[in-house]
């Protein structure tokens, strides 16, 4: 077919076609000419006739290597290998048995594969030196139960190691090896990152020791739930099993986080890596080494967050605070003269925006020191001055504990009515049990229970108290049906779900 055409062109239908050429190609060579003066004008010159340069990268591709490399020269002698092996008693036996392959049930040997036995539990993490004398900085879940411990340094050596102490609280360790003049990074001291930073990562990712990764910081501040004391820096670098415990650098060499873990549904890296700041560390690496333990302050009051709910039934307008649910009567708060419904504002001068915030504040102020809060009561504000106690270091067990069986099988913590909160949410009477937390995914939460609610009746039966929810909700059977009469904002609804098998 082309060919035919082609050859059908003679005479002058050719001529007529070469013109015709000739006339396109240069109108577009003129527009591509025109083109590239204009870019030129755009990038090379302005309007007055100046020279323009176009962005470039303030650190090549080449610099960036050779920063890495370099880093990398720096850090790597002071990483180790953490090996740490844990004795779980009466274990079951494994589940394979070549016995059982060709005797069945008949198995004469069976007996000694099922019974229970000490098996030896193997892991490997990561951590670096922080002193010369030995002193070695990591996760606690890298050493947790542990009943040895070994670290390789990078020389080759294997040694044993002891746990000078631990805080689970921030999941950090200290260990120490009998060794002298061993190389160490330095943590800093203050807050050097901001979003957008490179990192290095450092570690031992499924054992392979002193590999690097290198990423940004992609957040700061991140709370995930891990403690109550959470403050992650969020990362790009990819942190892998075997990671936790070694040191995030920036390109100036300091440490300025610890890897502990990763958010990933499938166990490997997807992204987002969290490390604990390096400032945080070094408080705690301090304390555990100058004491062997790490104290915290404390008010003795329960806490929650202010929904949009709550501060409308609060009057709060645009205020931002924290919610005092609770106070320990034995507490430093109590002594203090704080009352469950309390508003705290601020605390030690600093503006609070969250329970996150408090705690924090709380936590980082030193032990029989006095703190200055702000508090809301009845709509009126008030200036407390009182004595910060110690942390009970069996705080958190004791409350989730009692949190657990408060939230019993509706999922709902309540309390009595107090005349505060009856003044603060303008309740006709104290009657009533007051929601303060829904767990979520509970019974409660599906049904549509929220915090502040006041829960008047369970299934027509009269709720005066919190002792009363606990009792009709516990004659409960699995899979009825629950019908709440709650007063909330001052109107009175019925809520209806069915009790969870």
């Amino acid at each position: 077919m082309w060919p035919q055409k082609l050859g059908a062109l003679k005479g002058s239908d050719w001529h007529r076609g070469f013109a015709a050429g000739i006339g396109i190609g240069l109108g577009v060579l003129l527009l591509f000419l025109g083109g590239a003066l204009g870019f030129r004008t755009h990038l090379g010159e302005d309007s007055g006739g100046r020279t323009l340069k176009a962005a470039t990268s303030t650190t090549s591709n080449l610099d960036l290597r050779k920063g890495f490399s370099s880093i990398a020269t720096q850090v790597e002698p002071a990483i180790v290998n953490i090996n740490t092996e844990q004795v779980i008693h009466n274990a079951a036996a494994p589940p394979h048995d070549p016995f059982h392959e060709f005797f069945g049930e008949d198995d004469p040997f069976g007996f000694f594969s099922k019974e229970p036995r000490d098996m030896s539990q193997k892991s490997l993490g990561s951590g670096f030196v922080v002193d010369p004398a030995g002193y070695i900085l990591t996760n606690n879940h890298v050493v947790e139960n542990a009943s040895r411990i070994r670290v390789k340094l990078d020389d080759g050596r294997m040694m044993e190691a002891s746990v000078v102490g631990t805080d689970p609280q921030t999941d950090l360790a200290v260990l120490r090896v009998k060794a002298s003049s061993l190389p160490i990074l330095h943590l800093a001291t203050t807050d050097q990152v901001e979003v957008g930073d490179w990192v290095l990562a450092f570690g031992s990712p499924f054992g392979l020791e002193k590999t690097m990764t290198a990423g940004i910081v992609s957040a700061k501040g991140r709370v995930v739930g891990a403690g109550p004391y959470d403050n992650f820096l969020q990362t790009d670098a990819a942190i892998n099993p075997g990671n936790s415990g070694g040191p995030l650098v920036s390109l100036s060499g300091d440490v300025v986080g610890i890897n502990t873990m990763i958010a990933s549904q499938s166990g490997g890296f997807q992204g987002v890596g969290f490390a604990i700041p390096a400032p945080m560390a070094q408080d705690v690496y301090k304390q555990i080494v100058s004491s062997g333990k790490v104290t915290r302050g404390w008010l003795g009051i329960r806490i929650q967050e202010i929904t949009p709910e709550i501060a409308k039934s609060f009057n709060l307008g645009g205020q931002k605070g924290v919610l005092v649910a609770d106070v320990d009567p034995n507490g430093p708060a109590a002594r203090g003269g704080l009352r469950s419904g309390d508003i705290i504002l601020s605390y030690g001068g600093q503006q609070l925006h969250s329970s996150h915030d408090l705690s924090m504040a709380v936590a980082a102020t030193q032990v029989g020191s006095s703190a200055k809060l702000e508090v809301l009561r009845n709509g009126e504000h008030h200036s407390m001055n009182m004595k910060v106690g110690e942390r009970p270091a069996d705080l958190a067990e004791t409350f989730a504990s009692s949190r657990n069986e408060e939230q019993g099988r509706l999922g709902v913590t309540v309390e009595n009515v107090t005349s505060e909160a009856q003044h603060q949410m303008n309740l006709a009477s104290r009657q009533g049990a007051l929601v303060t937390e829904v767990k979520p995914g509970s019974p409660a939460d599906v049904g549509g229970v929220q915090p502040g609610d006041v829960i008047h009746e369970l299934n027509h039966a009269q709720v005066n108290q919190a002792a009363d929810l606990h009792s009709l909700a516990n004659n409960l059977k699995n899979g009825s049906t629950v019908l709440l009469k709650i007063e909330r904002q001052r109107q009175t609804i019925f809520l209806a779900f069915d009790l969870s098998n």
